[in-house]
């Protein structure tokens, strides 16, 4: 028996040994086989579930057919050579392909490119990227709308139009005219995805109703039997026109439509159906200020619970924003912030192939930068796992191949994540990083902060849906996935190669296989649904690498179905499951595939059949909710936007309550079950709830100290407000809710970036600060190199460079060397490098508006460095020291200074010259060369301080003082020449407090206008100690000053007292304010001007006078109210409110027709304090915040007021014609003699008193300049060394001498002239007419000598022959038709490849379509052309003392 069972045992090994001996056998090497081709294809495609490929060479117009996956390949019988332009492959039937040709005759195939029969039909096709829409019902496979071109040509050109026919037996029947003058038809159901219950036959149209292509005829039309037609008005009636595009994204259907009331910068609105019959308006949140305009938005990748689109909302960079929808795509919330996508509208999105959630973007990390000066992206790449909710840097190896750490801390996700190349540089087919194999994610990226350069890349690849990563290999390479994943392939894809690498056992492990052809890759690819074992490699051969039977394009087809000898059995799978780090669970649900082990030797040879998803509910969590329509995350919760929209009578008293939402909802998809309920409605207050159409509402909040600063994120509706106990405070909503930032934290200061919107940085006593990059949504905690200082200098300064700042704080200061440290930091604060020490003020000498070295820096710094700083004195002078490469390479500018400043274009230095005891001006427009102010002989500033004022036209204000201590301060206001250092006088005796602030306030919006306070009895002021103010306007720019005219009447229809010559308006200005951000007008509604003030001899007492306006820009005047009042201009001023300034008040008034008529309305039963009224800084909200508080108590208040249900209507905005709307053109010389300001006649677009409509955000007209003027004396002013005497003649200042000639011609001028005692204003655009600055005609050195015609032709020629090239692409493309941008909408990946390839395939097209371009383009061309701060101050004073300044925050 014994022997018997190891006879047994012996002949089961020995069977086994053969089994394994077979199977072993059975495996070998791949194998490969060379086809080669003309050139590279148009179009490289399968068949859907089948083995046939095809191959289109649109070079030589060819199609080439596969019916063994690219082994062999013949050319189409039955296509005449040359003819085939496109190829269609039917989405549904996958016998059928279509290829059509350039004329009428095109050829059909049902046998899967076997045989190609040929049909006819009655026009060209159209040129759009989809001439063919297919039905996506299979019984209805012959159902087929082909849009063809009709032209009537005329000489060298054409007017054409597109018609749109149908075949209900795929052009075996004669096709039938399905309508005319069409843009775009599509089956209502011609997507699988897409399924509702309306008429098999339902066919929507983009079409034109009136014979007209304009957009004003362009409708949506439908139709359910090829016949009648209807248009479908979205429920807006005939309003419905301007259709730029229709699309079906995944299960829905999307309109975009163009507000015509607008003009052509109008917004776009999304319609949205889910059943083909009801559309809705889609919504975007108010936080986001989201705009949809033409080319500027992109419908993404969806699923079939919610909708994805991408919104440019810059205005010079393709930047965008994602928004993601609730399940009937009508309500979108913010996704992502900042994403890259290309000029082409194409995004860095993509979810990952069949699993749900689980999406890769790149955003741009410095997008403010990349607006405001043009600077070079840094991408970053993104994960979501919860369908968008939120996203989280790509986690890094921390290894590479070669098992070397990686060089950057993957602890730091900040500095060092994973960043991928994605949509916008694709350099393969198909999907960027995954394919239907489950849980497979490759990339081409880089480990760092950011993504580097394509060739200096690597390889990635993650099994687990992008949870984990791993390098697979050193370089960039193209990619494919293949068996469901069992095998992966590369190839090199930086420089040429004769090998591939493959793996079997998910990356782990690579082989090289050496096909034997050197090549440049362009492209791998296998079946669609990744099941096969077989590749296609397409490469390019060098001329030097063809041979006889390899030509200069290559298709090599990979076979590695003998690398493995079995098929995987049942044993051989395992459960997969796409998880998080945090749960199992994934939208609700445990997802969960059948996957071959790593493992396993064996094939899955499941061809054709796509990867079954399984799915087991699990319970609810926090991660399974997202946002709530009008509520914005900050931090760990939901914030309200505003109050919450409830139906029509829920709220019957305003007392009562009602169910509103609770912030949160489930996300979209999410299949999560029990658990947490964060969705559950919870009750609230009525008058939490947005108020009834005409009413306002108005929320408190009382906080428990006084407030001593507050500010509003540039265009953005959170603010900030710091409390006098130092804790600090934020509101999202407009001062909706308040909410405290860093509880138990005293802080001493915050600070809004100069030059990034969305950062702010709050400063404690301590080295921690705090700050944010997402305006208040998120705070984070860092270090400072120092303690803040106590020097009186700003802490941090800021860099045009966001991330760039500077940190001055206090060193040793509890020793005998106490000092303050200026450090430097790139990267946000995270690494700091000293600058110096004992400074008084550091910044970057870079600016946006002064062109310096951007890595300069610019430092106040002691002479002598030693000692306590406190205690220096005026015998340590300051150094003025400027630092290129962050400070490395020092040269002291001036030896001793007073202090420097920056202002508009203007970097100004108050050098001291100790032995002359006088100050010298110093001014530069780089940071590097500095030029000496020169003045008057009689005003030279020896012995006086001086305040630089505002300027924004390409002249710097200067008020000097002239009145000498004790007496009152006042001075002269002098203006200079363009680069700021030639000034004279402009006007005497202008009002200044002991601060240095000046009675001087540009109008904001016109230029030139500007309002002063005189003291009109300066001699008498010297004496007694008492000035008396009057006030005064010019309208040139400083040249010319007058009085304000007075209104003949008060605002109770009354005459004024004071009624002779002498009586003039009077208002209160600058020095007098409480808050100087307070302007006299704003910069949404140019014009419009409010001020207090009183009619009479001179300015009466605050408390005396009353509340004034002007609607012309201070040309005249009205008075509004009695008493001095507290104004703020709202919704571009179709609401104005005030409050009284004289006393505690319980009401506010307003008036929506700029003072005609006032209302009142109660915020308080007990009369407050109001301290400040604040809106957004842009003035376009009805949204306001009372600051102030009640007699006797500790604390303050904030009310919000809320008047944007005062009216529904929205104002009709026409910008092509405006002044036909609710808008009218004005101009500042309506009212006054001059027609011209600055040398042209500007028209301004406003609002027409009398509309009662709300304004928002929309676009509205530009600044028109109707003419440029002829030359009158008002464009001229003195030149340096002259003044005005009584004449208002210029005269020449006596003991001077003129300035010499200026014979440079610096700007290509044909003549110069000899100086006179005038010179143009510097920013007069007036030509010709009266030229009292222009002597003696000298004529310039120079090209003079060729005509006109001569250069206009050589400059016309190759711009011409560019926008011939550029009208034709942009034709070609589609988007010259408003296409929505769709994910894969293109008809070739290669015209998404590489700029060469694609042009090569349009080469033929060009050439055909060159002489209509021509005539098309000149046409155009002839129809065009033969038939449009903070006010801040800088004070320099003389003393020991002295210092700049500065409100930098405000700036």
């Amino acid at each position: 028996m014994t022997k018997r069972r190891r006879g047994l045992e012996y002949l089961c090994r020995g069977f086994a040994f053969a089994w394994l001996a077979l199977l072993a056998a059975g495996q070998g090497s791949p194998s490969h086989v060379v086809s080669s081709f003309n050139n590279l294809p148009a179009r490289l495609l399968f068949f859907d579930d089948t083995d046939t490929a095809i191959y289109h060479d649109s070079m030589e117009g060819n199609i080439y057919v596969s019916q063994d996956e690219g082994k062999n390949w013949k050319r189409a019988e039955g296509i005449p050579s040359g003819k085939a332009a496109m190829f269609f492959e039917h989405p549904v039937d996958n016998r059928f392909g279509f290829v059509l040709t350039d004329g009428k005759t095109h050829y059909r195939t049902e046998d899967r490119g076997r045989t190609w029969r040929p049909f006819d039909v009655p026009m060209e096709p159209a040129l759009t990227p989809a001439p063919l829409s297919f039905h996506s019902d299979p019984a209805k496979y012959g159902y087929i709308l082909y849009q063809g071109t009709v032209c009537d040509r005329r000489g060298w050109g054409a007017s054409c139009h597109d018609e749109t026919y149908y075949t209900k037996e795929a052009f075996s029947d004669d096709v039938k005219l399905l309508k005319k003058d069409t843009a775009r038809c599509q089956f209502a159901h011609s997507s699988k995805e897409f399924k509702h219950e309306a008429p098999s036959d339902l066919v929507f149209c983009v079409g034109f109703d009136s014979g007209s292509h304009d957009l004003a005829s362009s409708r949506f039309f439908a139709s359910s039997d090829f016949e009648n037609w209807k248009t479908e008005d979205f429920g807006i009636g005939k309003n419905a026109r301007g259709v730029i595009a229709f699309a079906i994204v995944s299960k829905y259907a999307v309109v975009a439509m163009k507000d015509l009331s607008a003009g052509p910068n109008g917004d776009l609105h999304l319609y949205v159906s889910v059943d083909a019959q009801t559309w809705a308006r889609a919504h975007f949140p108010h936080a986001t200020s989201a705009r949809l305009r033409e080319n500027a938005y992109t419908m993404l990748e969806s699923t079939t619970h919610s909708l994805a689109v991408d919104v440019v909302l810059q205005d010079k960079s393709p930047i965008g924003t994602l928004f993601v929808s609730n399940s009937n795509g009508t309500y979108f919330v913010e996704s992502l912030k900042d994403t890259n996508r290309n000029d082409f509208g194409y995004v860095d999105y993509e979810r990952i192939y069949g699993i749900e959630g689980i999406g890769v973007a790149n955003v741009v990390a410095n997008a403010q930068d990349v607006e405001r000066r043009g600077e070079r992206k840094r991408i970053k790449s993104v994960i979501t796992f919860d369908d968008g909710s939120s996203w989280s840097p790509i986690k890094p190896p921390e290894q590479d191949v070669e098992g070397e750490r990686t060089s950057c801390d993957t602890r730091d996700p900040e500095t060092c994540s994973l960043h991928l190349f994605s949509v916008t540089t694709p350099h393969n087919f198909g999907r960027i990083f995954s394919s239907p194999a489950p849980g497979f994610v490759m990339g081409v990226g880089h480990v760092g902060e950011n993504l580097w350069v394509y060739d200096e890349s690597d390889t990635f690849l993650s099994t687990d849906a992008g949870l984990t990563w791993r390098m697979i290999a050193k370089g960039a390479h193209k990619y494919e996935f293949g068996d469901l994943g069992s095998i992966l392939v590369i190839v090199d894809d930086e420089e040429a190669t004769d090998h591939v690498k493959y793996s079997l056992d998910l990356g782990k492990t690579w082989t090289k296989y050496d096909f034997g052809v050197k090549l440049r890759a362009r492209g791998l690819t296998t079946l669609p649904d990744s099941t096969s074992q077989k590749f296609l490699l397409l490469g390019q051969v060098s001329k030097k690498d063809q041979k006889k039977d390899i030509g200069r394009v290559v298709v090599v087809h990979l076979d590695f179905s003998k690398t493995r000898g079995r098929k995987c059995s049942e044993n051989d799978f395992e459960k997969w499951y796409a998880r998080q780090e945090t749960s199992e669970c994934l939208m609700g649900h445990m997802q969960w595939y059948k996957r071959r082990k790593p493992e396993a030797n064996c094939y899955v040879g499941e061809k054709f059949k796509d990867p079954v998803v399984h799915e087991d509910n699990c319970k609810c969590t926090e991660r399974d909710y997202e946002c709530d329509f009008n509520y914005v995350r900050k931090g760990d919760k939901c914030d309200p936007v505003g109050p919450e929209r409830i139906p029509a009578g829920v709220c019957a008293r305003p007392d009562g309550t009602y169910l509103g939402s609770s912030g949160y909802r489930k996300i979209s998809g999410n299949t999560c079950v029990d658990g947490v309920k964060k969705d559950e409605k919870v009750e609230k207050s009525c008058s939490q709830a947005q108020p009834a159409e005409g009413e306002v509402a108005h929320h408190k909040f009382s906080f428990s100290g006084q407030i001593v600063q507050h500010s509003y994120f540039r265009n953005s509706q959170t603010i900030l407000v710091r409390l006098s106990d130092g804790s600090m405070w934020q509101s999202s909503n407009e001062g909706y809710r308040w909410d405290p930032i860093i509880k138990d934290q005293r802080f001493l200061v915050f600070y809004h970036h100069k030059y990034s919107d969305d950062r702010a940085f709050l400063i404690t006593d301590t080295d921690t600060y705090y700050y944010t990059t997402d305006t208040g949504r998120n705070w984070h905690s860092a270090k400072a190199p120092t303690p803040p200082n106590s020097f009186g200098a700003q802490v941090l300064r800021f860099h045009p460079v966001s991330d760039y700042l500077i940190w001055t704080g206090n060193r040793d200061c509890q020793a005998a060397t106490c000092r303050a440290e200026a450090q430097y930091s790139r990267d946000n604060g995270r690494h700091w490098t000293k600058i110096d020490d004992y400074v008084r003020n550091c910044a970057f000498a870079k600016d946006s508006e002064i062109n310096a070295d951007p890595s300069e820096i610019i430092c106040e710094s002691y002479r002598d460095k030693i000692g306590n700083q406190r205690y220096f004195t005026v015998k340590n002078p300051l150094e003025l020291v400027v630092g290129s490469n962050f400070y490395d390479t020092k040269r002291k500018l001036f030896d001793s200074v007073v202090g420097f400043a920056k202002f508009s274009e203007f970097l100004v230095v108050a050098e001291m010259i100790p032995e002359k005891k006088s100050l010298e001006l110093e001014v530069s427009l780089d940071g590097q060369h500095f030029a000496t102010g020169q003045f008057p002989p009689s005003m030279h500033p020896e012995t006086h301080a001086y305040t630089i004022l505002e300027s924004n036209t390409k002249s710097l204000f200067l008020h000097m003082t002239m009145s000498e201590p004790p007496a009152p301060y006042w001075g002269s206001i002098l203006k200079s020449n363009s680069n700021g250092t030639y000034f004279g006088i402009s006007i005497d005796n202008v009002n200044r407090n002991e601060y240095g602030f000046v009675d001087f306030e540009k109008m904001i919006g016109l230029d030139g206008i500007a309002l002063i306070n005189i003291v009109s009895n300066a001699d008498e002021a010297a004496i007694s100690g008492k000035k008396k103010l009057q006030s005064r306007i010019t309208h040139n720019d400083g040249s010319t000053w007058t009085a304000l005219n007075p209104p003949p009447i008060d605002s109770l229809g009354n005459k004024y007292e004071c009624q002779g010559t002498k009586c003039q308006l009077h208002v209160h200005g600058y020095t007098e304010r409480r808050d100087p951000r307070a302007t006299f007008s704003s910069p949404s509604v140019v014009g419009l001007v409010m001020a207090v003030g009183n009619v009479g001899e001179n300015l009466a007492p605050y408390t005396d006078s009353d509340t004034f306006l002007s609607r012309d820009g201070g040309f005249t005047w009205e008075e509004v109210h009695k008493d001095a009042h507290l104004w703020e201009f709202g919704d571009s001023g179709s609401i104005l409110i005030m409050a009284n300034d004289e006393e505690p008040t319980t009401i506010v008034m307003y008036t929506t027709d700029e003072g005609k008529t006032w209302r009142e309305y109660k915020f308080s039963d007990h009369p407050m304090r109001v301290m400040s009224i604040v809106t957004v800084p842009s003035d376009t909200s009805r949204r306001f915040i009372l600051f102030g508080s009640y007699p006797k108590s500790a604390g303050s208040e904030a009310i919000q007021l809320d008047f944007s249900s005062l009216t529904s209507r929205k104002c009709v905005v026409n910008v092509e014609d405006p002044g036909k709307d609710d808008f009218e053109l004005w101009s500042p010389s309506e009212e006054r003699p001059e027609q011209c300001l600055f040398g042209r006649q500007t028209l301004y677009h406003r609002r027409v008193r009398d509309r009662n409509c709300v304004v928002g955000i929309q676009p509205k007209a530009a600044d028109r300049i109707v003419q440029n003027c002829p030359c009158t004396r008002a464009d001229f002013e003195c030149e340096f060394n002259y003044v005005k005497n009584a004449n208002d003649e210029c005269v020449l200042v006596e003991g001077t001498t003129p300035r010499p000639n200026d014979d440079s011609c610096k700007n290509g001028e044909e003549f110069w002239y000899e100086r006179t005692p005038y010179r143009l204003i510097p920013y007069s655009t007036c030509v010709d007419g009266f030229r009292p600055d222009r002597g003696g005609e000298h004529r310039c050195p120079g090209f003079k000598s060729k005509g006109t015609v001569f250069w206009l032709f050589m400059l016309i020629l190759p711009f011409g022959f560019t926008a011939m090239v550029a009208y034709y692409y942009y034709r070609k493309s589609g988007m010259a038709r408003g296409t929505i941008r769709l994910p894969g909408d293109a008809q070739s990946p290669f015209n998404r490849d590489s700029g060469a390839l694609a042009t090569l395939a349009s080469v033929p097209w060009f050439l055909i379509g060159l002489a209509g371009i021509v005539y098309e383009s000149v046409a155009s061309w002839l129809d065009t052309h033969l038939l449009g701060s903070r006010r801040g101050y800088r004070n320099l004073p003389i003393d020991e003392d002295a210092q700049v300044l500065r409100f930098e925050d405000e700036d």
